[in-house]
């Protein structure tokens, strides 16, 4: 069965600023990965049938293990479709020998103009089952406050 993820979050900075940090790999390690990850690229080109792999790891591993390792969740991506200033949507797969962290998850990323700055929608379709809904939800909402506070020029959220 597969299960869809959403979140959002309105934030105060106009929508070419939000999208340009959804796009730019800099300012992608600094919002994306959640509160007690940190996050590097190893490869990065942002274009549709681009892709990246984005290494995250975990400041504490006894807390969450890791997908990939003990201390990391190792991500392979391709850019499906990317409309400047509206939408980012990648397929993106955990490298992991687990067979509940298999397949590929659609996320989806739409910026739209809004009262008061952007309002930022998060989709992920097709979320493998060894990924837990309410981790996820967690770690979604934290790269939403991380991403409004690199944005809106606070510098990134501490979690």
């Amino acid at each position: 069965m597969t299960r869809t993820d959403t979140a959002s979050r309105l934030i105060a900075a106009p929508p070419d600023r939000v999208y340009a940090a959804l796009v730019d790999p800099a300012a992608l390690t600094a919002w994306l990965p959640p509160g007690g990850m940190t996050g590097r690229f190893e490869r990065f080109d942002a274009r549709p049938g681009g892709s990246y792999r984005l290494v995250l790891t975990y400041a504490d591993a006894t807390a969450a293990p890791g997908k990939t390792t003990a201390d990391t969740d190792v991500v392979e991506a391709q850019f499906v479709d990317l409309v400047p200033g509206v939408r980012v949507v990648q397929a993106v797969t955990f490298v992991s020998d687990d067979p509940a962290q298999a397949g590929t998850m659609t996320m989806t990323w739409e910026v739209t103009p809004a009262e008061g700055g952007t309002l930022v929608e998060f989709r992920a379709d097709d979320v493998p089952a060894g990924i837990s809904a309410e981790d996820h939800a967690a770690g979604l909402t934290s790269s939403l406050a991380n991403l409004a506070d690199h944005v809106e020029g606070r510098g990134p959220a501490v979690g």
